[in-house]
């Protein structure tokens, strides 16, 4: 197969995306814990502080996305760049490994979701726990 300038062109706008899902995953969980913070200074709650953990993996969880998947990008971009110039095996090395990292990426995204599933599921456990005390 032969590796033209407009293959690595092709991820240009899924690439985009992904950091821009990335960056507002980021952002939604800064708020998250920005919210945390005024709850817990406000009226102490030893829960806030089972979250904490699980929060910072997440955060360097979506900080090695954004930095892979950039890195992917970064690639791509170079990759083209070194098409151009007419380094044909070079440019299919590059963009090999650009597609790695964006493998990485992805796979770092899973693992997010996992976590911030198992979250939700304190959450919806420390729910249930307060129901049942409720109804005793």
């Amino acid at each position: 197969m032969e590796l033209t300038l407009t293959t690595p062109a092709l991820l240009f706008p899924a690439i985009s995306l992904l950091l821009l899902a990335y960056t507002n995953r980021f952002l939604t969980l800064a708020t998250v814990i920005r919210s945390l913070h005024a709850s817990y200074t406000t009226k102490p709650d030893p829960f806030i502080i089972q979250e904490i953990a699980s929060l910072r993996y997440r955060i360097r969880l979506i900080r090695d996305m954004q930095a892979v998947g950039a890195s992917s990008f970064l690639l791509c971009v170079i990759c083209m760049f070194v098409l151009f110039a007419g380094q044909q095996r070079l440019g299919e090395i590059l963009f090999g490994i650009s597609l790695i990292l964006m493998i990485t990426s992805l796979a770092l995204s899973v693992r997010e979701i996992q976590v911030s599933i198992n979250a939700l599921n304190l959450h919806l456990r420390d729910l249930e726990v307060r129901e049942l005390e409720n109804c005793r």
